[in-house]
């Protein structure tokens, strides 16, 4: 699988994506993950990705034309081009406070998808008609407000990735079992100070997988 990232900082994703899941997956081709900047598409002497709003207002805003350079160069579309007409292998994501919540239905959804370009917004938005124009779809992270889009590229592409067969190895983990068991580890006793002690919960000690299951179910897994 694919993925192709817009965005102003290039170089925010570094660490992240070369280490632990995301490095053995690029390494193991299960993925593959370009990062493209913005103003590499921009014109003009200062490569202006941003402007004041229409109609007044705070901030500035992401200008249409280099998202528009930068995806159409990307995908190859055509564009002006009709949603139902684009091929049905890639999906071009903006991140947005009005985009659909991302939940695990929606992250199986895209995994199935071979192509997925994320278009990372900043300062106070991205001018609407690349959302009119140009996203596929809008997706949230939450209901709170972050500085672009960056952060919610890795979380988006995280949840999609371990959809994809050998990224995390097994591919059951705790997490995708139920939620998340409630897990201990050694020591099976631990003080923190003299006369108070933090147990294991006898059931998991006892090696009786049903014992195991009963006291999971009690505990709502």
């Amino acid at each position: 699988m694919r993925f192709d990232i817009i965005t102003i900082f290039p170089n925010i994703f570094d660490s992240y994506l070369n280490e632990s899941l995301f490095k053995r997956a690029r390494e193991k081709k299960l993925i593959d993950i370009k990062i493209h900047n913005l103003r590499d598409y921009a014109t003009g002497r200062h490569r202006k990705i941003d402007d004041r709003p229409y109609g007044g207002g705070p901030g500035m805003v992401f200008q249409l034309e280099p998202i528009y350079r930068a995806v159409r160069a990307i995908s190859k579309y055509q564009f002006p081009i009709s949603k139902t007409q684009r091929r049905k292998d890639t999906r071009i994501i903006l991140f947005s406070t009005r985009g659909k919540k991302l939940d695990a239905t929606v992250a199986k959804r895209l995994s199935r998808f071979d192509r997925l370009i994320f278009i990372c917004g900043r300062y106070e938005g991205v001018d609407e008609r690349v959302a009119q124009y140009i996203a596929d779809e809008e997706i949230s992270i939450g209901d709170y407000v972050l500085s672009g889009g960056e952060l919610a590229s890795l979380v988006l592409m995280e949840t999609v990735s371990r959809f994809i067969p050998g990224f995390l190895g097994k591919f059951e983990s705790l997490e995708e079992a139920k939620g998340s068991f409630l897990t201990y580890s050694r020591p099976e006793i631990f003080s923190p100070r003299k006369g108070v002690t933090w147990k294991v919960p006898k059931e998991l000690l006892t090696g009786d997988h049903k014992k195991i299951a009963a006291w999971r179910k009690r505990m709502g897994f």
